[in-house]
């Protein structure tokens, strides 16, 4: 029997993983829409728009690997398109299946509905060239072979990738057969230089540490990644995007390096060493505490993923995967006394009617994370509480530490969720953001799933209070919602509400929400100027950055 264009991405999109394709059905996606529906290795995941169901995507990829979203030509692929880029930026493979006019509309320069009314069929496809690494429009004759490069470029550069459908092809029978174009490789000559070069690096240094990075995750190279620290004995450090790409609760996790904003030890842990390992880094605002982190560039090796720099010198064309196999088993390992021990984020303070403080909320949330829980934060004074709890053992933490896009979370953690639904998920998002994104709750709990979610109130954006010249400016203040009855609103039955004002009622529904076998939704309400010392830190800080002076 053959198979039809659609059918032939969506079986090869199984075989990378892909089981929920998230999305809003549209006329010229129908048949992408309907071909989903009738395949029973694949689940529709219906989002309230494109934007959430974008978000959702990242969220899975984050988790499984890989994601895909599909939507309908012009409104709904624009809609998509910032969720789209911050996959981009933050370097995760997702599909965007894109249904479009009929060819024979495209041909004629047809005034169609969902274009700007000009007869340009192109225009969309050219601006999300801009945050995806490759594209095709499918069709019956290319589809086996473009397929396969998509993928190929999708996991090889670790970015989104655009497929477009026209309607009156994406039903046809597809000619060929897929031929999977192998993964890049590394010189082997270049690669034991550069392996040599490393090894040597660090036996001439007197003490070394390594930072793993994001992108170890990304690239699925968390056991290697493990087994170069295995091997060599090194004590590591984390930043904010990369946090928890290792297990934090080992004995060489010297905690979160940021800078001079916070940890004072581990920054000079990390900074006096004579070799600093970065793998998988991207040295970003947030990730060095608004630039004030200081790595001498003649002390740091730095590992990406189709390139090594060692001190100042950089070798092209080596792949990160065969890099840290080859150190794994080549490393000497070493009797470095680790002299930092990563902290969590201090004992809660205040107790009974005391309002609820930052220094009474973190703590406690860092307490109620149980092993193997999966926690995805906002990035906002939520995470950046949060950021610096040490997990416990196979605990996940993911925020939009580069992109920042307001929103992300709540649906991001419908996409962790959906990926993972053996595991217990927390989403942690200010009231703010959460505005933004909120309808996804409904699909939470149409789904069945049982997430705990926190939403923090504190009376507006206050991150944005923290760096704008005045906080009590209008423009940071939201609507009053009734959070706490949003789950009943949004149809989750059976799930236990809270609305929580002090440490006394904190602490109650927290351990309620231990014991629920249903989700669990909390709205804890702070005043506004409660922010956790990283976010204080960087207002102190960063004004430049943010703000003329």
């Amino acid at each position: 029997m053959s198979v039809t264009v659609v059918q032939h991405v969506l079986s090869r999109l199984r075989d990378i993983g892909i089981t929920e394709v998230f999305g809003v059905p549209g006329d010229f996606s129908l048949p992408l829409n309907d071909t989903v529906e009738s395949d029973s290795g694949m689940r529709w995941i219906g989002c309230a728009n494109e934007l959430n169901a974008a978000y959702a995507a990242d969220g899975y990829a984050r988790v499984r690997g890989v994601g895909a979203v599909c939507t309908t030509f012009g409104v709904g692929e624009l809609s998509a398109l910032n969720g789209i880029a911050g996959a981009y930026a933050e370097q995760l493979p997702v599909f965007h299946l894109v249904g479009t006019p009929p060819m024979s509309a495209q041909a004629s320069r047809s005034l169609s509905h969902h274009t700007l009314g000009n007869g340009d069929f192109n225009l969309f496809h050219r601006i999300s060239d801009a945050v995806a690494c490759a594209s095709a429009v499918m069709t019956p004759q290319n589809v086996a072979y473009e397929t396969e490069r998509l993928i190929r470029e999708a996991f090889h550069q670790l970015r989104p990738v655009y497929m477009a459908f026209p309607a009156d092809l994406a039903l046809q029978p597809a000619v060929g057969r897929a031929r999977p174009i192998d993964p890049a490789g590394s010189d082997p000559v270049l690669l034991a230089q550069v392996v040599e070069t490393i090894l040597s690096a660090l036996d001439h240094a007197r003490t070394a540490c390594i930072l793993p990075g994001f992108l170890v995750a990304r690239a699925r190279l968390q056991r290697v990644m493990q087994a170069v620290i295995d091997a060599s004995g090194l004590p590591f450090a984390t930043m904010l995007l990369d946090k928890s790409v290792l297990d934090e609760s080992q004995s060489t996790y010297a905690g979160m390096y940021a800078g001079r904003l916070m940890n004072e030890n581990v920054r000079q842990l990390v900074e006096s060493c004579d070799a600093v390992l970065a793998v998988g880094v991207l040295f970003s605002d947030l990730n060095t505490g608004a630039f004030t982190s200081r790595i001498d560039p003649s002390r740091l090796i730095s590992i990406g993923l189709h390139q090594v720099t060692v001190y100042g010198k950089t070798y092209c064309g080596i792949e990160m995967a065969d890099v840290l196999t080859l150190l794994s088993k080549r490393l000497t390992r070493r009797q470095q006394v680790l002299a930092v021990q990563a902290a969590s984020v201090g004992p809660a303070s205040d107790s009974g009617a005391d309002p609820i403080t930052a220094a009474a909320l973190y703590p406690r949330w860092s307490r109620f994370i149980r092993p193997g829980d999966i926690v995805v934060a906002e990035t906002s004074t939520a995470s950046m509480g949060l950021g610096f709890a040490r997990l416990p053992s196979g605990a996940n933490f993911y925020n939009q530490a580069l992109w920042g896009s307001i929103g992300w979370a709540t649906p991001a953690a419908l996409g962790a969720a959906l990926a993972a639904p053996d595991r217990r998920l927390l989403l942690i998002t200010g009231e703010g953001s959460h505005q933004v994104t909120a309808q996804e709750i409904g699909q939470l709990g149409r789904l069945g799933l049982k997430p705990v979610i926190f939403v923090l109130n504190n009376g507006g954006y206050t991150i944005e209070r923290l760096l704008c010249s005045d906080p009590d400016a209008s423009y940071n203040d939201v609507a009053p919602w009734r959070y706490a009855e949003l789950p009943r609103v949004f149809g989750c039955k059976g799930w236990m509400g809270a609305r929580v004002t002090t440490c006394g009622e904190l602490d109650q529904a927290l351990e309620r929400a231990k014991r629920s076998e249903s989700g669990v939704y909390i709205e804890v309400v702070t005043a506004p100027d409660e922010a956790p010392p990283f976010a204080l830190r960087l207002r102190d800080t960063a004004a430049s950055l943010y703000r003329a002076e």
